[in-house]
């Protein structure tokens, strides 16, 4: 990677050892953050991110975590400067907040933001950010798939004092642990967030105590500035011009015969990185529409995708990328529009961004990915207590110039993990009877495209109200290059009474004892043309029953 010349006579080696020191710091903050955690959607699905922030709201490291999070963290941020300015700041603050429409993202991911102190001024902030389990609303898991405003979605926090001069807001407190169903697991997870923007805390000042807070503050902007001229760089070597692409989500949770339309118009042009939504559908009753954080946080991933994977990630990064966000539209709705289900629009406006790019970089973006984050939520009683538990199933990712797509992996902006059977089985009465990779779901290609997975639940006890929020029933991912698409997905309920009922692509109901789920994940689409695949990857496809020899007939035969 180039070096920059340092400014101030600041020394090339201080600021790099910084760097590496900061991003080290971001991510013991994210280690605290998981480990100190309740839920399992945290502790074994990582849904949860920290990052670290200047005092002018811009961030400065971010740990390895989820890019819907930490982009969203940046416009949060920047309101609660705005709410509580620097000046009215002190020692042991904590500011909380969730609401969309004020920057956030939606109601289940509640940020925690702490203003870092040395020498008796503030010289960055720590945030983190976590997906919580519940947080109210017309369902369990707060996640419903059939809300038409948001608040029946849960409960909303605007900038609030979390802690004040170290001191709980007990009133505030009060009021979450009133309105959620898990109150015990969302202060607990709270809790993890406060101790992770602590380690923060503790490791900035100890920086800035062997730097001093001077040539630690000027070493922050220093580094913000040289990603920002390596990213204007690299994006120069992308050809200018205009790219688009068009895709769409499977329907809005309420209109089931509707798909919803992601249309971007990328702009490459003299190190800027432009994305127009014109033409995107307008905003839909249900919860799929995605505030412009959301948007914000698709365009920051795509453009760290695109250039040189050694560029420091901070906010020098994203100084190039602009936005037009229609009013009104699913990518810009207006207030009190329902959002809980954003991040299947995020995942599909991200994959318009990189496919918009895919004829133009061929070589840097692959096939179209599953592109799908299937979300359960379940919610119950067993043994007198009330419960709510989450699972995050992946589809495969959508294959490459060179190489071939990766089962059931998370992609883009969802960087989340795949739940082990045990950490459901072990706190709920549902039962996993199936988890299996999905035969035939890669989309065909030189290169394969990467298999979903199916899994197949059993309920054991009592009435379970389920919400389902999938993607990609009915419209595939894309193969590039001559590959052919990756399968849709599909779920289906199995009743007890012998009913069988499909899933589209969203759903809420009520379970009971002896029914069943089963859900098969998209595959990823393929890279190339079928027929030219080494016919010895095929014959290890066949042997490990990712494809089957009918498949290979229909697909893979040289014609």
């Amino acid at each position: 990677m180039a070096e920059t010349n340092g400014k101030g006579g600041l020394d090339p080696i201080t600021v790099e050892v910084v760097r590496n020191k900061l991003e080290g710091i971001a991510n013991e903050m994210q280690q605290t953050l998981l480990r100190s955690s309740f839920s399992p959607i945290v502790k074994e699905g990582l849904d949860a991110s920290s990052s670290l922030f200047t005092i002018r709201g811009e961030t400065l490291a971010q740990s390895i975590a989820i890019p819907i999070h930490l982009a969203t963290l940046i416009p949060v941020v920047q309101k609660m400067l705005e709410v509580f300015p620097l000046t009215a700041m002190r020692p042991g603050d904590v500011y909380c907040m969730n609401d969309p429409y004020l920057g956030g993202t939606h109601l289940p991911d509640i940020a925690l933001v702490q203003p870092i102190f040395f020498n008796d001024r503030p010289i960055a902030i720590s945030a983190t950010m976590t997906h919580h389990q519940d947080v109210g609303g017309m369902s369990p898991g707060s996640i419903p798939t059939r809300a038409t405003e948001i608040f029946q979605e849960g409960l909303r926090l605007p900038p609030l004092k979390f802690r004040d001069a170290g001191q709980y807001n007990e009133t505030l407190v009060a009021i979450i642990r009133q309105n959620v169903r898990i109150p015990d697991a969302v202060m607990g997870d709270l809790n993890a967030q406060l101790a992770a923007c602590n380690v923060g805390a503790r490791r900035i000042a100890a920086l800035a105590a062997d730097l001093g807070d001077n040539h630690a503050l000027a070493i922050f902007d220093e580094l913000l500035d040289r990603s920002e001229i390596l990213t204007r760089t690299a994006l120069k070597t992308i050809p200018a011009g205009t790219y688009r692409y068009v895709d769409h989500s499977d329907n809005d949770g309420i209109d089931l015969d509707k798909g919803i339309r992601i249309e971007v118009a990328v702009t490459v042009k003299d190190g800027t990185f432009h994305c127009d939504f014109t033409g995107s559908s307008p905003q839909v009753r249900g919860p799929f529409n995605c505030v412009p954080s959301g948007s914000l946080a698709a365009a920051c991933y795509a453009v760290r995708a695109v250039t040189d994977p050694e560029i420091p990630t901070n906010a020098g990064c994203f100084r190039p990328i602009t936005l037009e966000l229609p009013k009104g539209s699913v990518v810009n709705p207006l207030e009190p529009a329902p959002v809980n289900s954003r991040t299947a629009t995020i995942k599909r406006i991200t994959g318009c961004i990189l496919g918009a790019l895919k004829e133009v970089l061929p070589e840097r973006v692959p096939a179209d990915s599953s592109g799908e984050l299937v979300v359960l939520a379940f919610g119950g009683r067993h043994e007198g207590k009330p419960y709510v538990t989450g699972e995050l199933i992946a589809g495969g990712s959508g294959a490459g110039p060179h190489s071939d797509g990766v089962d059931v992996i998370e992609t883009d902006v969802t960087n989340c993990m795949n739940l082990p059977v045990e950490a459901m089985e072990m706190d709920v009465p549902i039962r996993v009877h199936r988890l299996a990779l999905r035969q035939d779901s890669g989309g065909a290609g030189r290169h394969r495209g990467g298999l979903g997975v199916v899994k197949e639940y059993e309920i054991l006890d009592g009435e379970v109200a389920f919400t389902y929020r999938g993607e990609r029933h009915f419209y595939a991912p894309q193969g590039a290059l001559g590959g052919g698409e990756g399968a849709k997905a599909h779920a289906v309920i199995h009743r007890a009474d012998g009913r069988e009922e499909v899933i589209p692509s969203k759903m809420m109901t009520t379970l009971v004892r002896g029914d069943r789920i089963v859900i098969e994940t998209a595959g990823g689409g393929g890279n190339g043309v079928p027929a030219t695949r080494d016919p010895a990857a095929v014959a290890i496809d066949i042997a490990d029953g990712k494809v089957s020899t009918a498949e290979v007939h229909d697909k893979y035969a040289r014609r």
